[in-house]
């Protein structure tokens, strides 16, 4: 679960972005400090939502305005979300085998994301991989929403202009839509537009947003389009350009992607909690048994929920992330000889050193992913040899983590005695710094910039 390195997202290298999406979609760690790496970069791209009911052909626009972008020489990003199965949990991402015409394209990036259970159309990973397409200097991105019907209202804030893709046949549903997605476009597309009944849908539509009392030059354009023979193609793109010219005139277009970023803020706040929440059920599961109560209706699920956020901790969440368990070190008087017992047990020493600030030697075993450092004084005063006048073995934890002075502050926060006001320089010039064992119920921890 290695992380892509920054640069190369950043200059668009296809597997890399690839790597990052995946990476912020299965939440690994580092992904939401990579986030935070890329939003400077990002905020550049226009953003289209392509949303409507199944069979308005949705895919087969978004494969034709990819190739008209494409021939004006503008680099696109496609997310394509597809229903999750409730029953297997997979989904069958058809979207991306419709736009199989730019697999070869290095300026085309085409990603198919399952909605995994989330409502409104959308992935709950969709704005992340849009950031990480964005900061990937893609001139234009599209989300083609899954195609569900009038609830689909979550692309109006994900995007910067919301199209919304009809088909003659509707007929009177037309009016049934209008509380759902007729209300949050910025452009209208009646696609299929040979068939019997185009010109009919379009007058309705505009008859509809007649009578919400919009003047005019305010309602949303309406094109038609052919999209399986591209007739319409190059107006719908012309439009779009229209729209986007007018709503940045406007400031609207600013002001919808501030009001998008506070919703992402809110949103990812709301994701902590429900985990500080998920996490402090498991906690208090063992003791009171709240989760087989409730079940058995021996509490009511009211009482359940205060008796869980009694006594919740307002400490703020954690942005930092602890990777992994780097290394236990391990005091040793002898380190000849801790050599040889740990060599006949069959491990290999990996690599020795001096370290002169901390006045040690240290031999480090690789276990896995992690290690095992031996340390034995280099003097008297050392700290090492001062724990081995009581007792020999474990001396500490170490913790590999993605920030290192954030880490930092947010234990602090919360409370922890640091050894450390800053960092200092440990084994093989890695950047270190200690917690009290006071801290960590008696073990002493050292935190290690990965």
């Amino acid at each position: 679960m290695k992380l892509p390195e920054d640069e190369d997202i950043l200059r668009g290298d296809i597997r890399s972005v690839a790597r990052a999406i995946r990476a912020v979609e299965d939440d690994w760690p580092g992904s939401r400090a990579l986030l935070t790496r890329l939003f400077p970069h990002a905020g550049r791209a226009l953003t289209l939502g392509i949303t409507g009911p199944p069979g308005a052909g949705k895919s087969t626009l978004v494969d034709r305005l990819t190739r008209h972008f494409r021939q004006a020489g503008q680099t696109v990003g496609v997310i394509a979300v597809d229903p999750t199965s409730p029953f297997s949990g997979g989904a069958i991402l058809g979207d991306r085998i419709r736009m199989q015409n730019h697999a070869t394209d290095d300026g085309v990036f085409i990603r198919s994301m399952a909605t995994r259970g989330a409502l409104g159309g959308l992935s709950a990973t969709t704005a992340a991989a849009l950031l990480v397409l964005d900061a990937s200097s893609k001139d234009i991105l599209m989300v083609e929403t899954v195609g569900v019907g009038q609830d689909e209202v979550d692309i109006a804030s994900e995007a910067d202009i919301a199209i919304v893709v009809l088909v003659p046949g509707l007929g009177d549903e037309v009016q049934a839509l209008k509380a759902g997605i007729m209300e949050i476009a910025d452009l209208f597309v009646v696609n299929k537009a040979d068939r019997d009944g185009a010109d009919r849908l379009a007058s309705e539509i505009e008859m509809m947003l007649s009578l919400v009392g919009e003047t005019k030059g305010d309602r949303p354009p309406v094109v038609r389009t052919v999209a399986t023979s591209s007739q319409g193609i190059d107006e719908l793109a012309h439009t779009i350009e229209e729209v986007r010219a007018r709503r940045e005139a406007s400031g609207a277009l600013a002001a919808r992607r501030r009001e998008r970023l506070l919703r992402q803020f809110e949103a990812q706040v709301e994701a902590l909690l429900r985990e500080k929440v998920r996490r402090r059920i498991d906690a208090l599961d063992p003791s009171l048994h709240l989760r087989e109560r409730v079940r058995n209706r021996s509490i009511d699920p009211f009482s359940a929920a205060d008796q869980t956020l009694a006594g919740l901790d307002t400490a703020p969440p954690r942005t930092s992330m602890i990777l992994k368990i780097d290394h236990l070190g391990i005091a040793v008087k002898d380190m000849a000889e801790a050599k040889r017992a740990y060599e006949a047990l069959g491990f290999r020493i990996e690599a020795e050193s001096d370290v002169p600030s901390e006045k040690v030697r240290t031999a480090f075993i690789t276990v896995g992913e992690s290690h095992l450092e031996l340390l034995e004084p280099s003097d008297p005063s050392s700290v090492i040899a001062r724990f081995l006048e009581k007792r020999s073995g474990l001396h500490h934890i170490c913790l590999l983590v993605d920030d290192l002075e954030k880490t930092m502050a947010e234990m602090k926060a919360s409370g922890a005695q640091l050894l450390d006001e800053v960092p200092r320089i440990g084994a093989g010039g890695c950047r270190v710094a200690f917690i009290h064992p006071k801290s960590a119920a008696g073990v002493l921890l050292e935190l290690k910039q990965a």
